[in-house]
């Protein structure tokens, strides 16, 4: 079945990283999962892609659990075909990271845990599901249809509990340790690049700040208010002479102090809420050391957030850039939100945890493929947008100006099926023919 030029053109930089083989039944399978509805098994998308006569069915599953292609290969060429075609080339790369967790049940996924599921739980209530978790590294861009900017994955690495990888023998590494090897390899892929990470409470650690400093990468995530902060060190001229020198100056009161303190001089700005229009915040700010023994001091800006009318917590935001001013902060953090977003519509459209591999291989390789689908449906969007072809569904009820994810993976199934349409009165050019095979695909779609 043959697809498009517009994920065609978003495809081809992949090329070399298969066989030839390999490249066929891939592009088979993505077909077949871009037309897919509900569950993303192999078979699911044989049967869409016109393959479910096809004796060699088993050769398909061999792309997932048996056939030798790196995936680090695949995340860098995504991320460089990502950052070539959404951003300018001096712009600044924000990076934002987080988990997300696939409920998955069964005795042959070995590297299942028990975690907390974040869409279950409560404040009052916390619930912990089976599954797999994986840390997701996604680029926020702006795409030319929406006013809102667009998180695409790139990188995905799983994480196991303490008990899991003892049980399989493997050492074990915690959420910040994966990140501080997921910020190497950033640095590596794009060292001449401006980047910034944004992360949540899990990545408000001191190892991956000092990392992410000494990689020349901006770190922002969230701060504690019980953080311990110093002063600069003294100059060489006022330090006690005798013994080590001073790493750090005198400890700074924590930032619980300082939002306690009624002589803290508060700013007020207007910022741009997430869809929702604008907000009033007050803030204050300052720089700090931010120490433990045992490691290095690690410079940092510091950033609390309150909401005049008191109806919001109050928030410590930290940054590794000293340099940045708080506003920029605040603004740039909330770039992180997407991901969530990015999260739901790939469970919504794109069948996440509707996948049935049992190999650990297939495991491991499914679910940042499908991921990465995401970030290429994108792309291709972006290809549809440049030729007027991207439709955003409208009817009498429902009238919107901003395209979704939805359209987008719609105007792609559209130009996949008229890819295959034949013309066959050069008269009327509105006859056309589908061949029966195309037919029951379409028929199975709409009625299975």
């Amino acid at each position: 079945m043959p697809l498009p030029q517009a994920i065609l053109a978003v495809v081809a930089p992949f090329r070399p990283l298969f066989t030839a083989p390999t490249w066929r039944k891939l592009m088979t399978l993505l077909t077949g999962t871009l037309l897919a509805h509900g569950r993303r098994t192999v078979c699911a998308a044989l049967r869409m892609s016109g393959e479910a006569e096809n004796r060699q069915w088993s050769s398909f599953h061999q792309v997932l659990n048996r056939a030798r292609w790196s995936a680090l290969s695949a995340s860098r060429c995504l991320l460089l075909l990502i950052v070539d075609t959404l951003l300018p080339p001096d712009a600044a790369i924000e990076i934002a990271i987080d988990e997300t967790l696939e409920r998955r049940w069964g005795p042959l996924i070995k590297k299942r845990g028990h975690y907390r599921d974040s869409a279950l739980s409560s404040r009052k209530r916390s619930v912990s599901s089976s599954g797999l978790r994986w840390i997701v590294m996604a680029v926020v861009v702006p795409v030319p249809w929406s006013q809102q900017p667009w998180a695409l994955p790139f990188l995905v690495v799983l994480a196991t509990t303490p008990a899991v990888s003892e049980q399989l023998g493997l050492r074990h590494h915690t959420v910040g340790e994966r990140a501080q090897q997921m910020i190497r390899l950033l640095h590596r892929w794009l060292p001449d690049r401006q980047i910034c990470v944004l992360g949540d409470t899990a990545y408000s650690c001191l190892d991956l700040g000092v990392q992410a400093s000494h990689c020349g990468v901006t770190l922002i995530t969230p701060a504690r208010l019980d953080s311990v902060l110093h002063a600069p060190p003294p100059p060489p001229q006022q330090r006690r002479k005798g013994g080590k020198p001073q790493v750090v100056g005198t400890r700074l009161p924590s930032l619980e102090t300082v939002l306690a303190d009624p002589t803290t001089s508060w700013q007020r700005s207007q910022v741009p809420w997430y869809g929702q229009g604008t907000r009033t915040i007050e803030w204050c700010s300052g720089t700090a050391l931010w120490y433990r023994i045992g490691h290095p001091p690690l410079p940092i800006r510091w950033v609390l957030t309150r909401d005049p009318e008191g109806k919001r917590p109050v928030k410590a935001l930290l940054c590794t850039e000293q340099a940045l001013c708080a506003e920029t902060i605040i603004l740039t953090f909330m770039h992180r939100w997407p991901l969530e977003t990015t999260f739901e519509e790939s469970r919504a459209h794109l069948g996440i945890e509707t996948q049935r591999q049992w190999s650990d291989l297939a495991i491991e390789r499914t679910t940042p493929l499908l991921l990465g689908l995401y970030s290429l449906v994108t792309l291709a969007g972006v290809q549809l947008e440049r030729t007027g072809t991207l439709q955003v569904e409208q009817t009498a009820w429902y009238r919107k100006s901003q395209a979704t994810f939805h359209d987008v993976l719609a105007s792609l199934r559209r130009q996949i099926w008229l890819a295959g349409s034949n013309q066959t009165s050069p008269l009327d050019p509105d006859v056309g023919l589908l061949s029966p095979s195309r037919l029951d695909r379409l028929l199975y779609a709409a009625c299975m």
